[in-house]
């Protein structure tokens, strides 16, 4: 399986989409809201949905702190 990035319109998008070869499974959608829409709250955890698909090696420190604090040898 490979993953595609497709930028430009609805229009064009859907052009692109059309001519993937191969099964499509799922597609992530990036909506941009129009300017005069009242915002939606923000949503607590927007990848929430995404967990199940993520790699969490045991025993890894994935906390902020950890990941932008040099170890040694780095």
């Amino acid at each position: 399986m490979k993953t595609q990035v497709l930028t430009g319109s609805k229009t064009e998008i859907a052009a692109a989409v059309v001519r993937i070869d191969g099964q499509i499974h799922e597609v992530i959608a990036f909506i941009e809201e129009p300017s005069n829409s009242t915002p939606e709250p923000p949503a607590q955890d927007i990848f929430a949905e995404m967990a199940p698909f993520t790699v969490k090696a045991g025993g890894a420190d994935y906390s902020r702190q950890s990941l932008y604090t040099r170890r040694e040898g780095e």
